[in-house]
C-alpha cells in the first residue's frame, strides 16, 4: 500500500469519481461507460496497453476533453459544470515532457508558478518547496533540454505540485526511464500520497502496478477488471499455468505444442511456464505429461499448478474480455 496511514479507505474523502464515463470519436468508442472512484491518499492504477483509452480517460478526468457522456466530480466539484473551479484542485503529468527545452529548470518552474496564479512569498516558497523536496537544486541554471530524462519527469511532476493540488494525475510518468529514476520517482509518488494527495496513475509496467493501492485493468475502452493487486492475483485463472522443472525439459517441448490442451509454452530459467486452454483438468493435464517425460526419459524434478504473477492475471483477464465480446 501506498499510504502509511491508519485511516482506512473507506473512512476517507472522495479525490475523483467518474461514473459511465464516455468518449466517441465520431463512430470509435475510445472509452466506454467506465466508473472509477479514488481517495485521498490513495494510489489508483490504470493499467493497460497502448491504445486501451488510459490517456483519453485521464484527458477527461482533468476537464482536458469534454465526454460524450458521463459524470466526473473531483471531490465535490462538478468538472463538466465548473471546469475551471475543478482544474485549480488537480495537477497533471502528462506522458511526454511538455514544458521548455530552451528555458532553465527555474525558469520553467517560475513560469509555471506564475501560470497558477502564484505571486510573492508563497511563490517563493513553493518553488524552494519543489527544488528541496524533488532534489532538484543543483539543476536550477540547466536547460531542461540537457537534463535526464528522469529528472525531466521531476521537473514535470514539480511544475504540476506548485500550487498544492488535492488531486495528481500521472499519464505514464515514468516511461522510458531507467529502473533507478523509476524506484525514486515511486518513493516521492508514496510521499504525495501520504501527505493526503489522491493519485491516479497510468501504466503498462506490471511492477509498478503492484505499488499501486488498487488498479483497474483497462481493455479496448472499457474496464473489464479492478481490486487490490493481491486480491486480482488471488482470483482463479481462466487458463491456469504450470509449472515444469526437469533437466531436459526441453525435449518435450515439441509434443507438448501438438497438444489441444496446450495455450502456451514459456522457457524461463531452465524450466516451462504451461498455461493451459480453460476449462482444462489440471489432474489430468499433469498426469499425461508426467507419462509423456518418463517415454521421453526425462526426470521431472517438479510439476504443479503455480500462482499467477500480475501481468499472467491481465492477459487472462483480457483473453476472457476479448472472448465474451465475440460471441
Amino acid at each position: 500500500m501506498a499510504s502509511t496511514s491508519h485511516e482506512t479507505l473507506a473512512e476517507r474523502e472522495t479525490a475523483i469519481l467518474a461514473q459511465g464515463l464516455t468518449r466517441n470519436f465520431g463512430h470509435f468508442v475510445a472509452v466506454d461507460h467506465i466508473d472509477i472512484h479514488v481517495q485521498t491518499g490513495e494510489v489508483f492504477g490504470l493499467l493497460g496497453a497502448n491504445g486501451a483509452g488510459k490517456t483519453t480517460a485521464i484527458r477527461m478526468l482533468c476537464g482536458m476533453l469534454t465526454p460524450t457522456a458521463g459524470n466526473i466530480r473531483i471531490g465535490s466539484i462538478d468538472m463538466v459544470r465548473h471546469a475551471r473551479r475543478a482544474r485549480s484542485r488537480i495537477g497533471y503529468v502528462a506522458q511526454r515532457f511538455a514544458l521548455y527545452d530552451d528555458l532553465t529548470v527555474e525558469e520553467n518552474l517560475k513560469l509555471q508558478s506564475g501560470l497558477y496564479g502564484l505571486t510573492g512569498k508563497r511563490k517563493g516558497d513553493r518553488l524552494a518547496w519543489a527544488f528541496d523536496h524533488l532534489n532538484m537544486n543543483p539543476l536550477r541554471k540547466t536547460l531542461a533540454g540537457d537534463i535526464p530524462l528522469g529528472y525531466k519527469r521531476r521537473m514535470a511532476l514539480a511544475a504540476a505540485l506548485l500550487h498544492e493540488p488535492k488531486v495528481l494525475f500521472l499519464d505514464e510518468p515514468t516511461s522510458g526511464v531507467d529502473p533507478l529514476a523509476r524506484q525514486q520517482f515511486w518513493e516521492l509518488i508514496y510521499d504525495l500520497a501520504d501527505s493526503g494527495i489522491g493519485i491516479l496513475v497510468t501504466t503498462h509496467y506490471m511492477d509498478e502496478a503492484l505499488f499501486c493501492d488498487r488498479l483497474a485493468f483497462m481493455h479496448t475502452g472499457r474496464i473489464v477488471s479492478e481490486g487490490t493487486p493481491a486480491s486480482l492475483m488471488e482470483k482463479p485463472l481462466a487458463t491456469p499455468i504450470l509449472e515444469l522443472d526437469a533437466p531436459q525439459c526441453h525435449h518435450c517441448t515439441e509434443e507438448l505444442y501438438q497438444w489441444p490442451i496446450i495455450r502456451e509454452i514459456v522457457p524461463h530459467a531452465g524450466q516451462l511456464m504451461i498455461r493451459l486452454q480453460a476449462h482444462t483438468n489440471v489432474a489430468e493435464a499433469i498426469e499425461k505429461i508426467r507419462m509423456l517425460a518418463k517415454q521421453r526419459g526425462v526426470e521431472i524434478t517438479r510439476l504443479e499448478p503455480v500462482m499467477p504473477q500480475l501481468e499472467d492475471v491481465f492477459v487472462s483477464v483480457l483473453e476472457q474480455a476479448d472472448s465474451k465480446k465475440a460471441s
